[in-house]
């Protein structure tokens, strides 16, 4: 090849391979960069916390829920599909002592308090049911009823009831909350009727003369109108707190026999003759002794005119609750009263509180879940003599002086979130996660878990097709809003 061919070759050699090495550097340069990895949304869930050891008591937490996969994690599935009863709301006792407490703040503060307690907006808690003593009850500074006389006299015709015991501090403390909350449900219970009616005519123990069953009744149609008069709807009453501890004062033995003949003899048709669509509510004492409300729901003359029963829990368990509901699945069961005695322990009460009544008495069909007295003062006053001495209230009240107690957090769980209205749904129960699961009116779905271990637990809430993890401290308490 002759040298100038050559000098031709050489470069076209070198531009095709620089073009080459170009056209190679363009490709690579064109190639997309990775994707960004993926960011799962962010879940439209809340939870409030309360800890063992209270440094956390109801409070907000900060932090996001996000879908994760299937995993090792126990899980408590909810079930929106399945339903149970639908809930009246959470509250407490307003005794005749807690008005008064309420009643001596000054009005400002007053005023602060029970927006708190009763609206449910931003960070009041929304009580919602409020159970209040016909006539006094054993946290009174003394025992009374709206018709009490002289030895030997009897008013049989009622004329001579009055309300005049309760407008100082109850109805004017009543009448302020209907303000802030005109839906909230009233159930009164007497402690004992006027005692000309009773076998030893004293405040405390004796029963109810048969004689006096017409009377008595009255005095239930009474007082009902009486209190609708002043505004005051009561929803429901229970014939007689507990009818099985006469040694409280006031008190009154009341077998299942005799409530069930004055409920079908007397309290029945006086109401329905007086056209009174107040609820009647039998037994309101211990889980023990479910063979109360059972036999007397057994007589369907009796029957006719009962709701439902009533229950505390000093004594038995609250899984025989269901024995009632499934015995007479058309009647309503409630839980009416729990006490917590002083001092209190936050994280004790909590947990056993929360286990047993906010999620335990639920499961069992109650419609709501009421705690006893809403407030005493420091030293646990006022009571009758031979009332209850160590009754913690909610609320401690000197003056304007407010301390919260384990109380006012164990009903906040519930009340603010879990509405009236609200339909307990299915959830499993696994392990040491005892967990209770509604729907709301506002289609969310509340979650109230309790570890009832000793140790951290990761754990996931499964709601149809989604899947989310989080993780609660030894003893703690959360309530899970998911909005749908």
């Amino acid at each position: 090849m002759n040298q100038k061919i050559k000098s031709l070759i050489t470069p076209l050699i070198l531009i095709t391979v620089l073009g080459l090495m170009g056209a190679r550097c363009k490709k690579e340069d064109s190639v997309a960069p990775p994707p960004p990895p993926v960011v799962p949304d962010v879940m439209d869930i809340t939870m409030r916390l309360s800890s063992y050891d209270g440094t956390s008591k109801f409070n907000e937490q900060d932090i996001q829920f996000y879908p994760v996969e299937p995993n090792n994690n126990t899980t408590i599935t909810i079930t929106p599909e399945t339903k149970y009863q639908e809930m009246d709301g959470f509250g407490y006792s307003l005794t005749g002592g807690s008005a008064m407490h309420l009643k001596n703040m000054s009005d400002s503060k007053r005023s602060q308090l029970l927006y708190e307690l009763f609206n449910d907006e931003d960070d009041n808690i929304g009580v919602s049911y409020l159970r209040i003593s016909i006539g006094a009850s054993d946290l009174d500074a003394a025992p009374f009823s709206y018709n009490d006389l002289p030895v030997g006299q009897t008013d049989e015709d009622m004329t001579q009831f009055s309300l005049a015991p309760d407008k100082d501090y109850l109805i004017p403390v009543l009448k302020e909350i209907l303000a802030i909350n005109p839906d909230i449900k009233i159930l009164g219970s007497p402690w004992s009727p006027p005692t000309w009616m009773k076998t030893n005519g004293a405040t405390k123990g004796g029963e109810l003369k048969q004689e006096y069953y017409p009377a008595y009744a009255k005095y239930f149609v009474k007082y009902v109108q009486e209190m609708q008069k002043e505004g005051i709807i009561i929803d429901a009453i229970t014939i007689q707190n507990e009818p099985l501890h006469p040694g409280n004062n006031p008190s009154l033995y009341m077998p299942a026999s005799d409530q069930a003949e004055f409920i079908k003899t007397a309290l029945g048709p006086a109401f329905k003759a007086a056209n009174i669509s107040t609820k009647i509510i039998v037994y309101d004492h211990n889980a023990d002794k479910p063979e109360y409300p059972i036999s007397i729901l057994n007589d369907a003359d009796a029957k006719q005119y009962i709701d439902g029963s009533a229950f505390h829990l000093y004594g038995g368990d609250i899984s025989n609750l269901s024995q009632v509901h499934n015995a007479h699945p058309d009647k309503s069961l409630y839980f009416t009263e729990q006490w917590i005695g002083a001092p209190g322990s936050f994280g004790n009460d909590m947990a056993w509180h929360t286990k047993n009544l906010i999620i335990g008495a639920p499961r069992n069909w109650c419609r709501n879940v009421l705690e006893w007295n809403l407030a005493a003062n420091s030293a646990l006053e006022p009571h009758t003599d031979g009332g209850c001495t160590e009754c913690l209230g909610a609320l401690t009240i000197d003056g304007d002086n407010v301390v919260r107690n384990p109380a006012y957090y164990i009903i906040a769980h519930a009340a603010k979130y879990v509405r009236p209205g609200s339909v307990r749904i299915e959830s499993n129960m696994p392990g040491s996660l005892p967990n209770v699961a509604y729907l709301t009116p506002d289609n969310e779905i509340v979650v109230i878990v309790l570890n009832d271990s000793d140790n951290e637990q990761s754990f996931n809430i499964e709601l149809g097709e989604q899947l989310t993890s989080t993780k609660l401290a030894a003893k703690a308490v959360a309530t899970i809003v998911w909005k749908q």
